[in-house]
């Protein structure tokens, strides 16, 4: 895992590559959309919905386990085997990426270019971005960066350090199948239960451990922890308030709150309530704990894997 997160963090997932062959989550969310198509009828009950649903979610799983599980069976040994391995996890680590998404949203914010930092945070939040001032579009960025670095790069990275490409690519799987049908929408309340489920005990324990990272990081780490341990589970998630609760008491400022989707508002609670709200410099000081606790992770790894 340490040598995927640091390919990744050399070249990311180059787009040229991209537009020759995809990318494995793309490979994932075709097989997905098919099951999607012919198993969630909305003529059948909610009860063989929610059924069909779990058996999708399953298939999906274990096809991504087998995989990962034969092609690790047939590598080489040793440090050839740690390389490949490697080699093969990169692209289910999404470190650049990350990086780069956010931080096209800081550049034209710092800049007063409120119409570019509104296409660029559009790309990686579901809010309406035409009703974003200047906090908002920081606190949309920072949001994302806190919620992603647990699902995209401390979660894969964790179950790839414990069971290898099966660990890595199950996990990955998981998150693609609530990313597309784990949402409640009147298509998918039944048919992406499981899913939803699946995910949000496959998250429980990166969320928290991308949460404490954060801390670790944090300029104030004892403001940092009580935001945490207080606002956490005031997320309407049970895992994205940990890493985005800490990185606002890490910041300073507040997160969450209200936000508009699709024309309708949702009254989210605050995180950090009473701070102030962030400025675009707080993209690039949450960045800069982004990139720290990243580093400490593949550290720790390092020394885990040596050990």
């Amino acid at each position: 895992m340490v040598v995927a997160m640091a390919v990744d963090a050399l070249v990311g997932w180059p787009a040229p590559l991209f537009a020759r062959i995809g990318h494995p989550v793309t490979w994932l969310g075709r097989l997905i959309a098919a099951i999607d198509a012919a198993w969630n009828r909305a003529s059948d009950r909610p009860a063989l919905r929610r059924a069909a649903g779990v058996a999708g979610a399953l298939v999906v799983i274990a096809l991504a386990v087998a995989i990962g599980w034969i092609v690790q069976l047939v590598l080489f040994s040793g440090w050839i085997q740690i390389a490949l391995v490697g080699i093969l996890a990169w692209p289910l680590v999404a470190l650049r990426s990350l990086y780069d998404h956010v931080a096209a949203v800081a550049t034209p914010l710092q800049a007063g270019d409120i119409a570019g930092a509104r296409e660029a945070v559009s790309r990686i939040v579901g809010r309406d971005p035409a009703a974003l001032d200047e906090a908002g579009i920081a606190r949309a960025a920072i949001e994302s960066l806190a919620e992603n670095a647990s699902d995209g790069i401390v979660a894969p990275v964790l179950w790839g350090a414990l069971f290898g490409l099966p660990g890595i690519l199950g996990y990955k799987a998981i998150n693609t199948l609530d990313s597309m049908i784990g949402h409640r929408s009147e298509r998918h309340e039944a048919f992406g239960w499981a899913a939803a489920r699946i995910d949000d005990v496959a998250n429980f324990i990166p969320a928290r451990l991308t949460g404490f990272l954060f801390v670790l990081l944090a300029p104030q780490r004892s403001k940092a922890l009580s935001c945490m341990t207080r606002d956490a589970r005031r997320h309407r998630s049970p895992n994205a308030g940990w890493p985005e609760a800490a990185m606002a008491g890490a910041l300073g400022v507040r997160l969450s709150g209200p936000r508009i989707y699709h024309g309708s508002v949702t009254n989210e609670p605050w995180l950090n309530d009473g701070a102030r709200d962030p400025h675009p410099a707080d993209i690039v000081e949450g960045l800069t704990i982004y990139r720290r606790a990243m580093l400490l992770l593949a550290g720790l790894l390092a020394i885990l894997g040596f050990a």
